[in-house]
């Protein structure tokens, strides 16, 4: 939990369990966006989002690639902003996140979308904002006020938004019952201490964090988080890709995360984890019997792609308090970001 001393972003990180419950207790106002788009005639799903909101996005496609079996392309609003050139997305689910509703390249993205025939969605944390005036339905986060200028509770409340819609596009009952744990599991998450990677950390030089399928868009958030907090050059990639051309860069001085999920991935987690030991790497796993990093245990994977980003939002934050570093007021950023 956070203490006195800590920052905004600690206190929000804490918050995270709260805006979930309130998101799962609205789930008869998702259920009638659901029943509104019709999505057996749906040729496709768009996701369009930003930094954080894009990590969400990411998570996002598997769910929907998954349990909708639709494929999922992710918008690039520059195509209208910048080139302007409108897309043909008729029937179409289109899904926009943002946490300010602010951005004019997104607010675009979604009229174009909408203008072209989409079922467009706006999971947003601001309401009204001109992202949720864009689209035909909202699903509101709620998180409140984030005051620090790196986002984590509404990047939970995003991705725990988002797989509330999908649970209930696909009728799938055994999303409903882990969403239904999950705030639970998020308010303990806040306990866990992820600090043994911190000492790591000093003598990085870059970090890579990995996952795949489901925990691929946290990986990249963690990533994210790294390099705006504690100004570390951070990557995140598919624990598959991590086998590839970005295996040659990882050394000793560079830490890696790993996150295991229990599903269809955990084979070729555990692979790669195993090599990493193998060969030395300063490696940091989280999820299954091997978890190197105090973990809850393993629940759905689906959820569990959402709770590790608390220990490790924890982490950080508490890393950045003993650098000296401001950890709600990274240098160079703002709270908003408005891109066109």
């Amino acid at each position: 939990m956070a203490d006195a001393a800590s920052s905004a972003m600690a206190r929000e990180t804490c918050e995270s369990a709260d805006v979930v419950s309130r998101i799962v207790g609205n789930r008869d106002d998702i259920a009638k966006i659901a029943k509104c788009l019709d999505i057996g005639t749906a040729p496709l799903a768009v996701l369009c989002g930003r930094g954080s909101s894009g990590h969400a996005g990411v998570f996002l496609r598997y769910l929907i690639e998954t349990r909708l079996h639709l494929p999922v392309s992710a918008s690039a609003p520059s195509v209208i902003t910048a080139f302007r050139k409108p897309l043909t997305l008729r029937d179409a689910l289109f899904i926009v996140i943002s946490q300010s509703g602010r951005s004019p390249d997104l607010v675009a993205a979604t009229q174009s979308a909408r203008a072209s025939g989409a079922r467009t969605i706006a999971i947003v944390n601001t309401v009204p904002s001109p992202v949720a005036d864009a689209a035909e339905f909202v699903i509101p986060i709620e998180a409140g006020p984030e005051h620090s200028v790196a986002a984590t509770k509404t990047v939970v409340g995003s991705m725990a938004a988002g797989a509330e819609l999908i649970s209930e596009l696909a009728d799938d009952a055994d999303l409903r019952s882990a969403l239904d744990r999950l705030p639970e599991r998020l308010f303990r998450a806040a306990t866990l201490d992820w600090s043994k990677i911190s000492d790591d950390l000093v003598r990085a030089s870059a970090v890579f964090v990995a996952s795949r399928g489901l925990g691929l868009g946290s990986a990249r958030e963690i990533a994210l988080k790294l390099g705006e907090i504690l100004r570390l050059p951070a990557l995140g990639f598919s624990a598959a890709e991590l086998q590839h051309g970005p295996r040659a860069a990882v050394s000793t001085k560079t830490p890696v995360i790993l996150m295991r999920l229990m599903d269809e991935t955990a084979a070729t987690v555990d692979q790669v984890a195993a090599d990493l030991s193998e060969s030395g790497a300063a490696l940091h796993l989280c999820g299954g019997r091997k978890s190197t990093l105090p973990w809850l245990g393993d629940d759905d994977p689906a959820t569990d792609a959402i709770t590790m980003l608390v220990p490790a939002y924890r982490l950080i934050e508490r890393t950045a308090r003993a650098w000296g570093f401001d950890p709600d007021r990274p240098p160079q950023l703002s709270k908003v970001t408005e891109t066109f």
